[in-house]
């Protein structure tokens, strides 16, 4: 397996991404779509997710196909993305038609991102227009760090970012992975140097400095964002530690169901898992949905299923990896970009 051309989920045929962000407020949006409606699933792991039209995605559901996924910031203000991505789609005539109604649906996911330094002083919410923007962007390069969904993530130590990444399998299957990096853990060992993902890396694609050499990692999981958050609910008894989520989009060409979609989403979760740590806690809202353009059809589905599983669960760990490397500084931010000095 090697990465496909442009190391991008987009090396899948036929998948776009779009990103649009307000640096003023530290936030922003992306959007997965195609030309064609596509196969989609979901599954969430971590305690404490917020979404749009998720549980349509059940393969027991009966919407077969989507017209796009949105990643949003903004907590539950950010769902609002969904709706300026519907207004595009339905601009264009695309969507499930009832008739004479056409109503395109668009599941969605949000991470939080209201305590990282941006003006969050709006008198409406902006996401409608970010998510609008976002899927008129959408095209089949983009850049990864601090734009779209990833523009104010952060993580326990560093700031977060939009990652993404691919696999070509050896019967030409295409693997890739978006995500927007804003989780409860850290992404780096002690130190910040080294990424979890480290042993999954290829050709240097986030620093090439290989794995920590020290032992006994994780154990004391350490967390300048939880700092920072402690700050600002200064005369509270607690500070909200549902302040994270690392959200994700998985993708192939192979020909999958509803069902073997949902299948992938689930192997992937083991990519957070390999390059965040802690992964999947209680107050995290980690949630890959999975897609399939249905392309490449499968000569043995059980076995060649479970390879998908894997490249998408590599796919993710570097991505995530990817996102937090490719962070970029910014005027008011809370916490240094991995390339940065510590402040």
């Amino acid at each position: 397996m090697l990465p496909g051309p442009k190391n991008l989920i987009t090396d899948v045929p036929g998948l776009l991404v779009g990103n649009a962000q307000d640096d003023h407020i530290k936030t922003g949006t992306t959007v997965l779509t195609s030309d064609r409606p596509f196969t989609a699933s979901v599954h969430v792991m971590g305690g404490a997710p917020g979404t749009r039209e998720t549980d349509l995605l059940a393969p027991d559901k009966s919407v077969a196909k989507v017209d796009a996924l949105t990643l949003s910031g903004g907590s539950a203000y950010g769902l609002d993305a969904c709706s300026g991505v519907v207004e595009g789609l339905r601009a264009q005539g695309r969507g499930f038609r009832v008739a004479s109604a056409i109503i395109p649906i668009v599941p969605g996911a949000i991470i939080f991102d209201l305590l990282n330094g941006g003006a969050k002083d709006w008198d409406s919410s902006p996401y409608p227009a970010l998510g609008r923007a976002a899927f008129e962007a959408a095209g089949d390069s983009f850049q990864l760090g601090s734009v779209g969904a990833g523009t104010g993530a952060l993580t326990a130590m560093l700031k977060g970012g939009l990652g993404s990444a691919s696999l070509v399998l050896d019967n030409g299957v295409t693997v890739g992975a978006l995500v927007a990096a804003n989780p409860m853990g850290s992404v780096t060992t002690p130190g910040d140097r080294h990424f979890w993902a480290a042993p999954f890396e290829i050709d240097g694609e986030f620093g090439g400095l290989g794995p920590d050499p020290a032992s006994g990692l994780g154990r004391r999981p350490e967390s300048r964002k939880m700092q920072h958050m402690v700050k600002q609910a200064a005369g509270l008894d607690l500070p909200d530690d549902r302040a994270n989520t690392t959200i994700a989009i998985v993708a192939t060409d192979a020909d999958l169901s509803k069902a073997q979609c949902q299948r992938m989403a689930t192997a992937a979760h083991d990519g957070i898992g390999r390059a965040t740590v802690p992964a999947h806690a209680p107050g995290d809202g980690d949630l890959v949905f999975a897609v399939s353009t249905n392309e490449r059809p499968m000569d043995r589905m059980e076995s060649e299923l479970a390879l998908i599983g894997h490249a998408a669960a590599l796919c993710l760990s570097r991505a995530i990896a990817r996102a937090v490397f490719s962070a970029s500084p910014a005027p008011g931010d809370v916490l240094p970009c991995w390339g940065s000095p510590q402040s």
